[in-house]
């Protein structure tokens, strides 16, 4: 009679294996993430901006007007950094899985600083996210949501997804 253990043993090594790749691609992303906002040309740029972009509303005529003066600055910090949809010809469709989890940390990073939400409305119409991908994403942020509350550290608050929770 057949014994699935040895066949389950396996698979489970060989998606350890797996996971663990992915892990350590994360964990060097984690180590170098924007690292090239502290050279130039993007260090004048993002020292002269960083300012201003704090205090303007995400999405808003002010922001996009923002990111268009930093020209040059911020094209070079798109072109040498794969979590931005920017990276590539066809935005997020170009990207990877890990590129999708360090922008979509980088997103929480940016809304916990502005004491603010993860507006996947305006990200989903900005980077052309599929419903299906927002849904990911909504989810992960009630996911995070629940364990963060639940080891009582900071919530970043987030939209739901898709106008109207559908």
């Amino acid at each position: 009679m057949y014994d699935c253990t040895d066949d389950v043993m396996e698979h489970k090594r060989k998606v350890e294996y797996w996971l663990r790749d992915i892990a350590n691609q994360i964990s060097g992303r984690a180590k170098a993430h924007d690292d090239s906002k502290l050279k130039e040309p993007e260090k004048a740029i993002f020292d002269q901006w960083t300012p201003n972009l704090e205090q303007v509303e995400f999405g808003s005529e002010e922001y996009h007007r923002a990111l268009e003066a930093m020209g040059q600055g911020l094209e070079h910090h798109y072109h040498n950094n794969r979590h931005h949809p920017e990276h590539f010809q066809d935005g997020v469709e170009g990207m990877t899985l890990v590129d999708l989890i360090e922008m979509f940390c980088d997103w929480l990073a940016a809304a916990e600083k502005k004491k603010t939400h993860v507006d996947l409305d305006y990200l989903q119409q900005r980077f052309g996210l599929s419903n299906q991908l927002v849904k990911v994403l909504y989810n992960t942020l009630e996911d995070i949501g629940f364990w963060s509350k639940a080891y009582n550290a900071p919530v970043p608050q987030f939209a739901s997804p898709l106008q109207g929770g559908k």
